[in-house]
């Protein structure tokens, strides 16, 4: 998989009656198989606020390269399919419970996400051979 972009933004209300302030989007732009594909993952805002009870880092940006804050809202796509290969056939993503958001938290070896967006921001992608090296052995 050759993943080209990796970043999250928060919704902002279109209309007064919708609710979309409070959700954040995160994205993750891949290749696979020739063809470019995103996987969109929506979920509650309130969860980026609560991001210390889901990663190890303690400040949002979570770390910063070359220069590009990264954060939080940033990783969220990119760690659920790392966790979930599976979502390589989905295009959208709803996760709306703080048990079903927090599995996807789980394992990553958090060390190694800067690389990936270090490629990215250097050499405008990153190839993924397996979604395993970014998980941390047991």
């Amino acid at each position: 998989m050759l993943i080209k972009q990796s970043s999250g933004y928060e919704l902002e209300k279109e209309k007064s009656n919708t609710s979309e302030d409070f959700f954040n989007r995160s994205e993750l732009t891949y290749v696979e198989d020739g063809e470019e594909r995103t996987l969109h993952v929506l979920y509650l805002r309130y969860f980026d606020e609560k991001f210390t009870d889901f990663v190890p880092f303690e400040n949002d940006p979570l770390f910063t390269v070359s220069g590009k804050d990264i954060y939080f809202k940033d990783i969220v796509a990119l760690v659920c399919m790392i966790k979930n290969p599976g979502l390589r056939n989905r295009k959208r993503l709803y996760l709306h419970t703080q048990k079903e958001f927090a599995a996807n938290f789980q394992g990553i070896n958090y060390e190694k996400l800067p690389e990936i967006f270090e490629a990215l921001i250097a050499k405008g992608s990153f190839e993924m051979n397996s979604p395993l090296e970014f998980v941390q052995a047991s």
